[in-house]
């Protein structure tokens, strides 16, 4: 996975670690003769006055890489994003100014499907009120009676790396997996959204955040499917207005739901402000039908590593 490559003095980039990331990737980038210096601990108004002395920054997600960050550093020459998603970089503007921007979905794609999986199969077949009960000496059987993935149909919204990974990892179960990307063409399981509109039992997001995607699992978009659907949601938590959820779980046209993202997370997805906590959150939390959890879907200890390492293979193939 990881290149490594010799590098003359010249070569050598002045790099901060903004957030913390695995230390692999420290280690690849010092033994090539780069400066990295991890000021994690910083607040954004000291990051301020150091960074426009940096060529390149490690980021996750505490800190938004805005137009007005990158003309205040003229020599910026990357940024290296461990994890997926890049809505706090500003990446036009980036791009514009030459500052190449990385991430590493790879590094997280088999923890957000094996996830996704663990979510689906906990909520088809009851098994956290099943356990409560049998650790509270009460045995109901036809009460925790599950559902079955084969031979039904699971659609993927959004077919990168996650999308991909979700649907290699079916196949086990005989679905009939559907997938639409509206940037994309020509992959496998590659269908219309009105065929998936028609056919969907299973629903899965997995869209990047952006102006086009917010709020995109709405009223009218809930109510175009034929049949009552599960809902999983492992991207962002804003991709889905989570008033309409609620109405769909309460009438019955969503049947369950699988969320590891909530829209009420705070930017840097570390916690959940809670002076923003409404009502819908409360229903949520007390549902039988849902299934939560903190964003932890690409958190694995073995992702951790792999983020890190992906994007040491890219910093060095952009600068050997």
């Amino acid at each position: 996975m990881l290149i490594l490559a010799n590098f003359e003095k010249n070569n050598a980039l002045k790099i901060i670690a903004i957030d913390s990331v695995h230390p692999i990737l420290f280690d690849v980038l010092r033994a090539q003769g780069h400066t990295v210096d991890e000021l994690t601990h910083l607040a954004s108004d000291e990051l301020l006055s150091i960074i426009p002395k940096y060529e390149g920054f490690i980021i996750r997600s505490k800190f938004k890489i805005t137009k007005e960050i990158l003309d205040l550093c003229p020599k910026l020459k990357f940024i290296a994003r461990a994890g997926s998603g890049m809505e706090n970089i500003d990446l036009p503007y980036a791009t514009s100014k030459g500052v190449l921007c990385f991430n590493s979905p790879e590094g997280n794609r088999d923890a957000v499907a094996e996830h996704v999986l663990g979510m689906l199969l906990m909520l088809l077949n009851k098994l956290k009120s099943a356990d409560n009960e049998v650790r509270q000496g009460i045995w109901k059987r036809a009460e925790n009676r599950g559902i079955e993935l084969k031979g039904k149909t699971f659609a993927i919204i959004g077919y990168g790396q996650m999308g991909s990974a979700v649907a290699q990892r079916l196949q086990g179960f005989e679905m009939n997996v559907l997938a639409y990307d509206k940037y994309k063409s020509g992959f496998a399981h590659e269908a219309t959204m009105e065929k998936i509109y028609a056919q969907a039992d299973f629903v899965s997001i997995h869209l990047p955040y952006t102006d086009e995607t917010k709020y995109l699992v709405n009223d009218d978009w809930i109510a175009r499917f034929a049949k009552d659907f599960f809902l999983i949601n492992s991207a962002r938590g804003k991709c889905v207005d989570t008033e309409a959820l609620i109405k769909a779980l309460q009438s019955g046209k969503i049947r369950g739901a699988c969320l590891d993202v909530l829209e009420y997370e705070s930017v840097s997805f570390e916690h959940i402000d809670a002076a923003q906590l409404p009502a819908p959150f409360q229903y949520l939390i007390q549902s039988e039908k849902v299934i939560l959890s903190p964003h932890i879907a690409g958190w694995t200890h073995e992702s951790h590593v792999k983020l890190s390492s992906y994007l040491a293979d890219k910093i060095t193939k952009a600068f050997s």
